[in-house]
């Protein structure tokens, strides 16, 4: 039997952030993974530079060996409609290859791994968990995403919770392509459906280009997605047809989901916390911030590991992100006065900067952490 002061399960940035702070804490922390690293995740690939802050990683350092594309201006719009350019005087966010972001927070965590084996049983003892009948721990910390392992611990979710369903793709682009691409690696472009719950990329990152479509109502994405295409084409944005298939994937915002986060012996962090930000749909941000909180719930509870003494975890959660059961008035607002909005929204340059641009994406004013 393998023990364990804490097992989290998922090797992402939220797993990779909390047993960081833990391992420096002097915790013994065990981290299991289905996959072994670096491993392809289906992802659009920019942090703000307060997910390198929040980690202590240098810039500098980090983009010496991987992908690091600063990012100072973007290009957005509605599809089938006008653009707006907004341009900054500095880089406001980077453009990463997750495959080298989680490997690289990985290793930097320090923490012992078991990667490539999958969650098969968990099952409580007197004082914890034993997961897949040979790992025992005190405290297990869910990182696997919306589809883990450990959240399934914590009850159904509501059904008539929305989920955001996304299809994304990422390639090298070959010389010709590269050359015809017009797009600019510091300027993403973003461009909004006509209804508003949803919208398309095109990211750049040296030869890779990243193109993908989001949006809050599953139903036909896959129409949605090859309008989105058929459009990026159409209007020599993307002047080459897309050479690998799109990849899916889906997530809860956190002001969509209604679930528990703590237990006795359990807390949930990340993805499979539903804590990616609602306008978005960023994840990575979240992810490392709640990884951290719940480190810090963890040290500051001396092993009192009950739903009681984790419970400092959902009030951080709150005063860091907010009450997401406030009522949200917009909620009333009739979808066809939500385009209207929308349409004026993206069509103002000031609007777009200070709420497409600096609030649902750059998240500023941020509130400190």
């Amino acid at each position: 039997m393998e023990t364990c002061g804490v097992l989290i399960v998922g090797g992402g940035p939220a797993g990779s952030s909390c047993a960081w702070r833990l391992k420096r804490a002097g915790f013994d922390v065990l981290l299991l993974d289905k996959c072994h690293f670096p491993r392809g995740k289906v992802c659009g690939g920019w942090i703000t530079p307060q997910v390198l802050e929040r980690l202590d990683v240098d810039p500098e350092e980090y983009g010496q060996d991987r992908t690091l594309q600063p990012i100072s201006a973007f290009r957005t719009g509605m599809i089938g409609g006008g653009v707006i350019q907004t341009q900054f005087d500095r880089p406001v966010s980077y453009g990463i290859r997750r495959f080298e972001l989680d490997h690289y927070l990985l290793e930097r965590s320090g923490a012992r791994t078991q990667l490539g084996e999958t969650v098969k049983s968990i099952k409580r003892f007197s004082h914890g968990w034993i997961v897949n009948g040979h790992i025992q721990t005190r405290l297990l910390i869910g990182a696997g995403g919306h589809f883990c392992p450990v959240a399934r611990l914590m009850g159904e979710l509501s059904k008539s919770k929305q989920v955001v369903v996304a299809q994304e793709l990422e390639f090298e682009m070959d010389a010709g392509q590269a050359a015809s691409y017009p797009g600019r690696g510091e300027m993403p472009e973003l461009y909004f459906s006509t209804d508003m719950l949803g919208y398309g990329w095109c990211f750049r990152k040296g030869d890779y280009l990243n193109v993908g479509l989001g949006r809050r109502d599953k139903h036909d994405l896959s129409h949605h997605v090859a309008e989105f295409i058929s459009w990026l084409k159409s209007s020599g944005r993307v002047p080459f047809d897309l050479p690998v298939q799109f990849e899916g994937y889906a997530y809860h915002t956190y002001d969509q989901l209604t679930r528990k986060r703590v237990d006795n012996n359990v807390m949930l962090i990340g993805d499979s916390a539903g804590l990616a930000y609602g306008e978005s749909g960023e994840g990575i941000l979240p992810a490392v911030e709640s990884g951290l909180l719940a480190a810090d719930t963890v040290i500051g509870c001396k092993e009192n590991y009950s739903k009681e003494g984790l419970a400092i975890y959902e009030t951080s959660l709150i005063k860091r992100f907010g009450n997401p059961d406030v009522f949200d008035p917009l909620t009333l607002v009739p979808s066809r006065i939500k385009r209207f909005l929308g349409r004026y929204l993206l069509a103002s340059p000031g609007l777009t900067r200070r709420i497409v641009i600096e609030k649902w994406f750059l998240h500023l004013p941020h509130r400190p952490y």
